[in-house]
Parts: C-alpha cells; structure tokens; sequence
C-alpha cells in the first residue's frame, strides 16, 4: 500500500497546515464504538497512563476513580456540542475498499465515530472514610491476643474466621485511594499489619500496653526521651505482650531520635489518649477534669489543656464550665459532610474552636479561605470582637 495513498489517519489531520482542508469519509467501520471513550489528560497523566501507572479503583456501585501512585482523579464526562471526528491513527483493515475509489493526490480521511464529548481527569481527596468504617468495625483486642501468641494456625484461622478483615489488597480494591494516600490514611488511622490483615488496636487494649510501658519506665529507670527500641520490647514481652504490638505502642504513642533505635514519647499523644480515657462518651466540670486527667499523667510530663484541640470541646452552663469529648477522627473527610455535621452540633463557631477541626481537610486547589468562603459566613459583631462563622 503507498505511504500516503489514497486513505490516511490521523496523521493527515495532525499535519494539516493552516488554511488547508482534507476531505473526509466514513470508515467502512464506522459506528458508535461505545468502547471508545476520549479521555483528557495533562502531559504527566498520559505518560503515567501509557507506562501502565494508572488504575482505576471502584466498587460496581461506586463511580469509578482513576489513581497515580499518589493522587485520586474523579473521572467526569464533558459534553461537546461541535462534532469531534475520531480518525483511526493509520490505515485500518477494511480501508482498502475505499482506497480504490480515490486517487493518490486526492487523499481521504476516514471517520470511524462522532464523539459527544470527552472524559476529564479532576484531582480530588482520597475517599478514606470507608477504610476508618472498615477498620474501626473489628479492632484488635484482648480477645485475640491469646489467639495471635498461639502457635496453632488452625486456631488463628478459626478466630478470624467471622470477622470481616481486610488485607492490602482488599483495602486497594474497596477504598478510591491512591497507594500513597492509602497508606498515609493507615498511619492517620495507627494501624498495624497482623497476619497479614491491615487493624486498628482496641483503645482499651492499647492503654493497658501504654500503662505497662510507663510502669517498666518508672521500674527500670528509663527516660521517656531516651527509650531503646530493643529494650522496650522485650520487656512488654516478657509481661506476655506480642512483640509486634509492644513496638506498635512505640510507634503510636512515640516518634523517633534521629533515625536511630531511640525513640522518645510525645507528651501530647500521651497526655491525649488519658484524656479520651477519663471522658469517654460523659461531660464533666472543667475543674474535675483536670484534677482526673493530672493524675493519670505519668511524672515528667506536662498536661496543658491545648494539647486537646481538636479533640474535646466545652461549654457554658450557667457559671459551670463543662468539657466532653468531639473528635475530628469521627468527622467525615469531605468538606460538604465535614461542615454539615460541624453546623449541626453547634450552629456558630468561634476562629479558635473552629480551626482545628477543618486542619486536616486537604482539597486540591481550594485553600482554607476558599473553603470558610464555599461552606460558611463570616461575622464580626464589633471591630476587636474574634469573627464567628455559621453554616452558609
């Protein structure tokens, strides 16, 4: 077949000079071709797509997402109202019929569909809510200690057997995340890998951990900044804690010394988790509150009550002050959902009280500002009064 003969592809549309005209036809193929589907895409996205870098991810009743290695894209279908032609890229089988209607100066361009739009890639949040409902259903509690230290597999197997359990590949398969954000929601979330199966630890199980972390401190002398990993371990396994979750309560309630197997606890995290202890679902006096939560704190470290935002909330009754518990982990992950349930518990919130509930909302390309401006409005009864939003 001549090399720009009688019927061309695309690349006769591509070097069209400015002002020219090609003629075209119908593809002897020619039909809707529901497989085919335009996508657009930034130069990044089609070299991720063309080297396989890309999957979509997606439940049969969910619309589907399309993930890099570190973003989620909301595919949506743009209509167009002019005609788009898609032109085969070459001579496709069947072209040889027309080509012996036509001449070599007289190339043709076959049309094999008229598309009525395009599909476009917009980046959004990763959808975590579903892997905190997922993982937050079966914690890992005591219960399954014994059954987790046995060396009987069939007996592992059997207590795992009624539990809905989520290995990597599952949670890929269920939760429209990118592998990147997938995992960051898992550490947002502290859990670890046991068995093979992505947990969260049961708050109760994990402060009987802590609370013999902190008594070996005090009965061998440890400083809480200055722990060895090695040391830590074997101790807490010693009083019968698996060795994994010993080094898990390091890393949930600890950071790290320089890269080293140092590691130190953070006052805050540890302060916080006896505070989600003492108030659990209750409302208590202020003053309570801090005389409970000041003893449950080890010695060395400082309670200040900052360390709580985001965490509890309080509220006027008469003269009495009261604090409970309003997490932003329960918060839903998406702006419209997030502030929705913020307005319903209280209708105006204050700067101070507000901010620490919207710190971890991540949109792409709307800013703080730009989400206060979308979901609230703004009100500043006098000029040196703080600004109140309420839901807009």
């Amino acid at each position: 077949m001549e090399e720009i003969g009688r019927i061309e592809g695309a690349k006769a549309v591509i070097n069209l000079k400015p002002g020219s005209s090609v003629p075209i036809s119908y593809h002897p193929c020619f039909g809707p071709h529901e497989d085919l589907l335009l996508l657009e895409a930034d130069d990044k996205l089609v070299s991720d797509i063309f080297h396989e870098r890309v999957t979509l991810r997606g439940l049969p009743d969910e619309d589907a997402v399309l993930c890099t290695k570190s973003k989620t894209y909301a595919i949506k279908f743009v209509g167009n109202s002019n005609s788009m032609f898609l032109i085969p890229p070459s001579i496709c089988p069947g072209d040889a019929q027309v080509s012996d209607t036509n001449s070599n100066d007289n190339p043709l361009v076959s049309v094999l569909k008229l598309a009525p739009g395009n599909m476009e890639l917009v980046e959004v949040s990763p959808r975590l809510d579903k892997l905190k409902q997922i993982l937050l259903a079966n914690p890992f509690g005591a219960g399954e200690v014994e059954a987790m230290m046995d060396d009987d597999d069939d007996l592992d197997h059997n207590g795992k057997r009624d539990l809905a359990l989520y290995t990597w590949t599952d949670l890929v398969n269920t939760v429209q995340a990118s592998d990147e954000e997938l995992r960051n929601g898992l550490q947002s979330l502290s859990a670890i890998e046991i068995d093979g199966y992505w947990r969260v630890i049961d708050e109760n199980y994990l402060d009987v951990i802590l609370r013999m972390l902190l008594h070996n401190c005090v009965l061998k002398d440890w400083s809480f900044d200055d722990l060895d990993e090695d040391e830590v371990v074997d101790a807490l396994v010693a009083d019968e804690f698996p060795s994994q979750l010993a080094g898990h309560c390091l890393r949930v309630f600890g950071s790290k010394v320089n890269e080293t197997d140092k590691w130190k606890l953070e006052p805050r995290l540890v302060c916080l988790h006896f505070a989600r202890q003492i108030l659990r679902e209750e409302k208590m006096r202020l003053e309570s509150f801090m005389e409970e939560w000041k003893k449950k704190i080890p010695d060395g470290m400082e309670e200040r009550f900052e360390m709580l935002e985001g965490e509890v909330l309080t509220e006027k009754i008469g003269i009495e002050t009261r604090v409970y518990t309003f997490s932003v982990r329960s918060l839903p992950s998406t702006p419209a959902e997030r502030f929705s349930v913020l307005f319903k518990h209280r209708s105006k919130w204050e700067w101070k009280d507000l901010e620490p509930y919207l710190r971890d909302l991540h949109v792409p390309r709307l800013s703080m500002e730009g989400l206060l401006l979308k979901y609230t409005r703004r009100a500043q009864p006098k000029a040196d009064a703080p600004p109140v939003f309420s839901a807009r």
